[in-house]
């Protein structure tokens, strides 16, 4: 029951969202049953519609993830686009094939052996170095506020900055191939490619670029929710969150836990290099990233901050993602920007939830969840 009365508000701001974006489109002249069919009937259509929903939802159940872990140690990720621009840099860098040397940042030639790793071994390490530099990057901004007081929401937004920028000054001068006129990197090795879920589902095709990384997605779901609420760690993350003086005077460092959600929240944030990097371009791909870091946030308080929810709330913005290019073409008025306006509604009922549960309150309808 109480699980119902969780899932029940999420789902009124999600209706009352389609609602007013209804509105909106008859205001701009129309129909908005025939602009709903093209959005959620080309997302549900089998096989193209339903594969893109869920490639682009790989990425937002990663963000969205992310987002969440520092949210149950009450803090709020804004850096989570800086740590997967790094971590799919990294990803590249660890698999590239470039046929040769390459003058590193110090000048130095450098051979690029990694690349004629196995798949059974280059693979796993280029998932690793993801996780791990985003982990880095998010604990410096966690390093920042426990043992100086910086506030999260500034460092991770101004290490995005530096992130974009470091990867792309990386990009642009030392790994690009000369004379490419797109800033991306070398393509990597063909053992670091993992493979497209086409070859596990029967009649989905190989253009469909939906690969493995939304197992991982999945997995990665189902391993935060055994951290966040099966191990001591996580059990000491959540304390912090809800009361920090609390956990501190229970013997639970706040410093220790600030630093490690934040750690946590980079990694998982990084693994959307995976998908991008191994799984899609096979390199490193210069503004590759769809605000996924920004869009996790809207995920994240849509899903309850709930593995399970996350789930959910990122197949529905990722139907959203597939479903705007139909709309976009097929609509005389409405363009695919009616997705952003989607995505906006529905963060405004969900931030305004505290006077939903006021007036559903009296009725016994919506209870604010301990949890």
């Amino acid at each position: 029951m109480k699980l119902l009365r969780e899932l029940l508000f999420p789902l009124v701001a999600v209706a009352a969202a389609f609602v007013v974006g209804g509105i909106v489109v008859l205001l701009i002249g129309d129909d908005p049953i025939y602009t709903y069919k093209l959005l959620i009937g080309s997302a549900l259509s089998w096989p193209d519609g339903i594969g893109r929903t869920l490639f682009y939802a790989t990425p937002l159940i990663f963000t969205g993830l992310a987002v969440a872990v520092a949210f149950r140690c009450g803090l709020l990720n804004i850096g989570a686009e800086g740590q997967l621009y790094v971590a799919a840099f990294a990803t590249a860098w660890v698999s590239i094939k470039l046929g040769g040397t390459v003058v590193d940042v110090f000048g130095t030639p450098v051979n690029y052996s990694w690349a004629s790793l196995p798949a059974v071994l280059l693979v796993p390490l280029a998932i690793l170095t993801a996780i791990v530099v985003g982990g880095a990057w998010g604990a410096i901004a966690g390093y920042l506020k426990a043992y100086f007081g910086a506030h999260e929401v500034i460092t991770t937004i101004m290490l995005n900055f530096i992130a974009v920028a470091l990867v792309s000054y990386f990009t642009q001068y030392h790994y690009k191939v000369p004379g490419d006129p797109i800033l991306q990197t070398a393509p990597i090795g063909a053992a670091a490619h993992i493979p497209r879920l086409s070859a596990f589902i029967p009649g989905l095709p190989e253009s469909i670029p939906l690969n493995v990384a939304f197992i991982l997605a999945l997995l990665a779901c189902a391993l935060v929710y055994v951290f966040l609420w099966r191990t001591k760690w996580g059990y000491e993350i959540r304390a912090t969150g809800a009361n920090p003086t609390a956990a501190e005077y229970g013997g639970i460092s706040i410093r220790k836990q600030i630093v490690l959600a934040m750690a946590v929240s980079g990694g998982l944030a990084g693994m959307v290099g995976v998908n991008e990097v191994l799984g899609y371009h096979h390199r490193y791909y210069d503004s590759f990233s769809e605000n996924y870091g920004f869009t996790g946030i809207a995920v994240a308080l849509l899903g309850r901050n709930h593995p399970v929810g996350i789930i959910f709330s990122a197949l529905l913005f990722g139907m959203l993602q597939r479903g705007a290019i139909p709309v976009d073409a097929f609509t005389e008025h409405v363009s695919k920007d009616l997705v952003q306006v989607l995505q906006a509604i529905v963060i405004l009922f969900v931030a305004a939830e505290a006077a939903f549960r006021g007036s559903f309150g009296r009725f016994g309808l919506l209870k604010r969840s301990k949890v």
